[in-house]
């Protein structure tokens, strides 16, 4: 069944708005390395057993691997191991403020490497948005300072954000390629765990995995929902769409968090953030125009 754009849009926007929350339950216990690689490697196999049970073609040539693999290292291992490692020393609305840079860095990538045109509704949608993020962040935003550990994750951030785009061109690349959503995710997702499993073994960092019902409750929330289904809808909405357009959704998912935050942690909205919520719904709608 074709599911409508709208739909695409929201499943993933919703899932990744909550799990700005529930990343805190993957942090302490066990290295970022190793909950990145687990996550990803369950979630891959799942797609491979979903490949299976459905005969879902599964055979591809190795030019084709190889650019599903460097999909994977961008999207599904480095880009979040970098994240993890952000919200060590930074608050998630800071990471997030940085992350919604996503949508500028697709627009760049999506013209240099695919040669799609610049959309100027996109790039203006864009910085309304962003600066309705800057305004529900404000009070994060200002005390902020650059102290080293707080440069450095800032830079680990950035860095994820690059990574994450050149994840979604390469998205979009595959399945131009004629290779299909599913199969690309299963594959990659494997390969990008592969590539963290072997930084954190090179690093010499020990094997670990947390017992706690928190953290492993937290792992099948994220690999199911936050893997699974929401890489699912969101890639096959950007092969429609492009990555420029579908890129907004780094832009709406602070504020998903937010909302989650007021019923979990009591966030109080403020005139900024209400401001900063309008703000974001219309550079939506102009982001989203066909001209």
């Amino acid at each position: 069944m074709r599911l409508p754009n709208i739909i695409l849009f929201l499943i993933p926007t919703l899932i990744w708005g909550s799990t700005w929350y529930i990343i805190k339950f993957q942090i302490g216990g066990t290295d970022p390395l190793y909950s990145v690689g687990y996550r990803f490697t369950l979630a891959g196999i799942i797609l491979i057993l979903y490949s299976k049970i459905n005969n879902l073609n599964l055979s591809f040539s190795p030019r084709k691997h190889f650019f599903i693999a460097l999909q994977g290292a961008c999207l599904f291992g480095i880009n979040y191991w970098l994240i993890y490692m952000a919200e060590e020393h930074l608050t998630s609305g800071l990471v997030a403020v940085i992350f919604s840079g996503l949508i500028f860095m697709n627009v760049f990538l999506n013209s240099l490497i695919l040669k799609a045109p610049i959309r100027v509704n996109v790039i203006i949608g864009g910085a309304i948005g962003l600066v309705g993020i800057f305004l529900i962040f404000k009070d994060e935003l200002s005390a902020f300072n650059l102290s080293d550990n707080n440069f450095v994750a800032f830079l680990m951030a950035f860095g994820s954000v690059t990574l994450a785009s050149a994840g979604n061109i390469l998205s979009a690349y595959n399945q131009k390629q004629k290779v299909p959503v599913i199969q690309t995710n299963a594959f990659g997702m494997l390969y990008g765990s592969m590539v963290v499993i072997a930084i954190a073994l090179f690093s010499g960092k020990s094997v670990s995995f947390d017992m706690n019902f928190s953290y492993i409750s937290s792992l099948l929330y994220l690999t199911v929902f936050g893997s699974v289904i929401a890489f699912s809808t969101y890639l096959s909405l950007l092969g429609r769409i492009g990555p420029d357009k579908a890129g907004y959704f780094a832009l709406v998912i602070p504020v998903i968090a937010l909302f989650i935050s007021t019923f979990l942690e009591g966030y109080q909205w403020t005139f900024y953030g209400i401001s900063g919520l309008l703000l974001i719904l219309g550079g939506i709608f102009m982001a989203l125009q066909k001209k």
